[in-house]
């Protein structure tokens, strides 16, 4: 049989899926799929909890199945997290060095980003991830990695993300009735930028869109790191709700015919292109335009990229994205969203799935899967231990923010793939 070189798990708990990973890092960072489990979401609600008892039981259903099919017991786990819970802060740190040293090291670095952090956050949330973008070295801006450099004072810009403390906890308590216990939270759209975003979009300015069930995560990267998150409060679940309102359909046939004949560019539809349905209490299905469908699917999908627009303005960053957006998540799926992307933003529009994987990756070269596998690789660069990282080990996840967690994160963009 052959050796096992290191093994990761991810748990995306979304508002339509529950997807269980279970992949092996191999010596050059590729990531083969061993084990997948998919189980559809209960006790979910816009990415948070709303039912403890049916969201254990659908995350305990997907890690069962993810066992089954890797040959490994699940102990612990990177959970994805969304949610209109999710807030976040730009701060500055700033450190004095050891004069007897004279160089920046890694806990010159943590100490400057412990200071960043060091902002007053109300008593229901806590921090989710801190990022630094750039530092400052005796007074030069702009500098990337600090460590190594001669110097007597740091500085870090970072951005904070933060979550709501009782959202958190939900969470954590259905992992870990399922069975595990949580090795680290991972916002969806910096895991599905791992496994869609190529390093010169990084660099050059781009935005990520994960356009889930329930919410629409972004995440702009400038020069090579994350400068904004935000969520908005549309997803694909909303489209959904819309088409079967309109067309008074059931929501499982609205959200069939959503996904068999949904087109969010109305114009390019044939305009005698009929669909079928099947209506409340009919035994024989009806018919509907398919460019009255289509209309419906438009409305709300403007909408959302005209918010997430508004988002990107207010922030400063609109003008600074150069590679423009890279959609991702479920509803991203759907036909001609790119047209009607680009359109309403004024940007190049790409659509991204999850690339470079083997073992069972036909199952998921979609995007709805990109947060799912995009965990596998966030955590591959960030275990801290130095070894292997096995399923059945015991999480080290503290209550409080984990900086170390922070200078491993940031030491692991800095190293090729």
């Amino acid at each position: 049989m052959a050796s096992v070189e290191r093994i990761v798990v991810g748990i995306d708990v979304g508002t339509t899926k529950i997807a269980a990973l279970v992949g092996e890092v191999k010596e050059e960072g590729a990531i083969r799929i061993l084990g997948l489990g998919i189980e559809p979401a209960t006790g979910m609600h816009r990415g948070t909890v709303v039912d403890v008892a049916q969201a254990t039981q659908a995350v305990r259903s997907a890690k069962q199945q993810a066992e089954r099919t890797s040959g490994f017991e699940i102990g612990r786990a990177f959970v994805s997290v969304a949610g209109k819970h999710i807030g976040s802060i730009n701060s500055r740190g700033v450190t004095g060095l050891n004069p007897n040293r004279g160089v920046v090291s890694a806990e010159d670095v943590a100490r400057a980003l412990q200071a960043a952090q060091a902002v007053a956050l109300p008593h229901n949330r806590e921090v989710l991830h801190v990022i630094p973008r750039t530092f400052t070295v005796d007074g030069q801006p702009g500098i990337r990695n600090p460590i190594g450099l001669h110097a007597y004072r740091l500085e870090v810009e970072a951005h904070i993300i933060t979550a709501a403390s009782s959202a958190l906890r939900n969470l954590e308590t259905c992992v870990q009735d399922a069975g595990m216990n949580v090795d680290r939270f991972v916002l969806n759209p910096l895991a599905s930028a791992e496994v869609t975003l190529a390093d010169a979009e990084r660099e050059s300015g781009v935005v990520v869109i994960d356009i889930g069930g329930g919410t629409t995560d972004i995440a702009v990267f400038i020069d090579g790191t994350v400068w904004h998150t935000a969520v908005i409060e549309v997803g694909g679940s909303h489209v959904t709700n819309d088409i079967a309102m309109v067309l008074h359909l059931p929501p499982d046939e609205a959200e069939r015919i959503k996904i068999s004949d949904g087109n969010a560019a109305p114009h390019t539809v044939n305009p005698d292109a009929i669909a079928a349905v099947q209506p409340f209490g009919e035994n024989m299905p009806t018919q509907v335009l398919s460019s009255d469908l289509s209309a419906i699917i438009e409305a709300r999908i403007e909408e959302m990229f005209t918010l997430v627009l508004q988002d990107l303005k207010r922030s400063g960053y609109d003008g600074l994205l150069p590679a423009g957006v890279v959609l991702t998540g479920g509803a991203s799926s759907l036909t001609n969203i790119q047209q009607t992307a680009a359109r309403v933003m004024k940007m190049p529009v790409r659509l991204a799935a999850p690339q470079n994987l083997t073992g069972l990756s036909d199952k998921l070269s979609s995007p709805s899967f990109a947060t799912s596998v995009g965990l596998l690789k966030y955590a591959s660069r960030t275990d801290a231990s130095g070894g292997p990282y096995p399923a059945d080990g015991s999480p080290r996840r503290p209550r409080g923010p984990d900086i170390g967690r922070a200078i491993s994160d940031f030491l692991g963009r800095l190293l090729p793939d």
